[in-house]
């Protein structure tokens, strides 16, 4: 396994602190409306596939729950482990119907991963996810490299098929990466996210086995800190003096790096919990149950402030 951080103690956090709340024994607080307690928050860190869309389609009432939030007075910042920079993703999120006014700023892993990439030019790289991503090292003067071979470093974003491959198609192709010890950089660290009714792998699928090979993995998306560094900086130029950290809410579905990353720096967390958990948190009635939410975040020993199967205002 990869040491607990990059030698410069920013890229891989320690697991969170369990302190303060007692987190690993309390349960989430159900909330089923976000305007109960959108008063006590000035900012909203919110994940985007999984929460306001699924990759095909929007989902009205989310949308109309951010967009609601700005309206009130607070900021909407968009928070993504899209491998691609935010500028490019926009025109995805337009393109499935999320309102302009439903957010504020917008920032990605690949926002994030574009300073390490920058730091490793020339490289050379060796390259692997779909050509929609190459949008990621626009400007940064990075040479490609064929395959581990002539490689000074992987530069993961995604499986090149995710409609057909799985990680384990690529265990091979990474051995001899791991034998020359070669940094893996993950523009994405999502596991899984749920396209429609499929659920496909993402790129920290692919690092989490590179890893478990004996490889070194550096992520700057969620749950690790340079991204929630970008997107406070959004923060306080929206609010035009420094962030409250008290007053900032993080939203999202994933587990591991939503939740995980919320915890870590130390933000209350709207956990999700339909999202790409289905219904295991969802009790015989069809409403939450914040025991069986509960045990999602106990899996990962996290907590989460709040619980909804959806978000609504």
């Amino acid at each position: 396994m990869a040491p607990p951080n990059d030698g410069e103690g920013r890229l891989r956090p320690s697991p969170p602190r369990l302190d303060g709340y007692n987190r690993a024994m309390t349960l989430p607080h159900a909330l089923p409306r976000l305007s109960a307690v959108a008063d006590d928050y000035d900012i909203l860190l919110c994940d985007v596939w999984g929460v306001i869309h699924n990759g095909r389609e929007s989902w009205p009432v989310a949308c109309e729950a951010l967009t609601r939030f700005n309206e009130k007075g607070g900021h909407v910042v968009l928070i993504s482990n899209s491998p691609r920079p935010s500028s490019d993703v926009v025109a995805q999120l337009d393109a499935l119907g999320v309102p302009r006014g439903a957010w504020k700023a917008f920032v990605t892993s690949g926002d994030a991963t574009r300073a390490e990439l920058a730091r490793r030019a020339p490289g050379p790289a060796w390259i692997i996810g779909p050509d929609r991503d190459f949008v990621l090292y626009e400007g940064l003067n990075l040479t490609s490299a064929h395959d581990a071979s002539d490689a000074a470093f992987l530069s993961v974003t995604g499986l090149f098929d995710d409609a057909t491959e799985t990680p384990e198609d690529y265990r091979a192709r990474l051995i001899p990466a791991v034998e020359r010890d070669l940094e893996l950089i993950c523009a994405n660290p999502d596991r899984i996210v749920q396209k429609g009714d499929s659920i496909i792998y993402c790129g920290g699928a692919i690092a989490d086995l590179y890893e478990e090979m004996g490889g070194r993995v550096v992520m700057a998306g969620k749950p690790f800190g340079p991204i929630y560094e970008l997107a406070l900086r959004e923060a306080q130029a929206l609010m035009g003096r420094p962030v409250d950290r008290s007053r900032v809410l993080c939203i999202g579905d994933g587990v591991i790096t939503d939740v995980l990353g919320a915890a870590e720096q130390a933000l209350d967390c709207l956990f999700i919990a339909q999202g790409i958990h289905g219904d295991a948190a969802k009790g015989p009635d069809g409403r939450l149950d914040p025991a069986l939410a509960a045990e999602l975040l106990r899996a990962e020993t996290t907590f989460a402030r709040y619980a909804a199967l959806e978000l609504a205002w």
